[in-house]
């Protein structure tokens, strides 16, 4: 079960935006769940210059089966030109856990 598991990191420029965006992905069951941490201090390169801002990280955890529709809905929802999303895999988990994210992303 692990093998298809994932977890994707993302950021935004707030948790109001990450969450109603996290929000509308769990609707669509593209992921079981969000956790949106507060906070986050950004360094980055960005045209040239090097930028810091204040951020959210959102982790995601979803399915090898949902990334492709995750990814194209979550840049259609998100503010920025290229927003952070980034694929973990999942070596080992709660088996319980695990089912519930697989049957949590499930359409049919």
């Amino acid at each position: 079960m692990t093998e298809d598991v994932r977890v994707a990191l993302v950021t935004g420029p707030d948790s109001a935006t990450l969450a109603r965006i996290c929000r509308s992905l769990v609707e669509e069951r593209l992921i079981a769940c969000a956790n949106v941490v507060e906070g986050v201090a950004s360094i980055y390169r960005w045209e040239g210059a090097v930028e810091e801002a204040s951020e959210a990280l959102a982790i995601l955890k979803t399915t090898a089966g949902c990334l492709a529709a995750l990814d194209s809905r979550f840049r259609e929802l998100h503010p920025y030109d290229v927003p952070e999303f980034i694929v973990l895999p999942v070596d080992a988990g709660s088996e319980g856990y695990l089912r519930w994210v697989d049957e949590s992303t499930r359409t049919g």
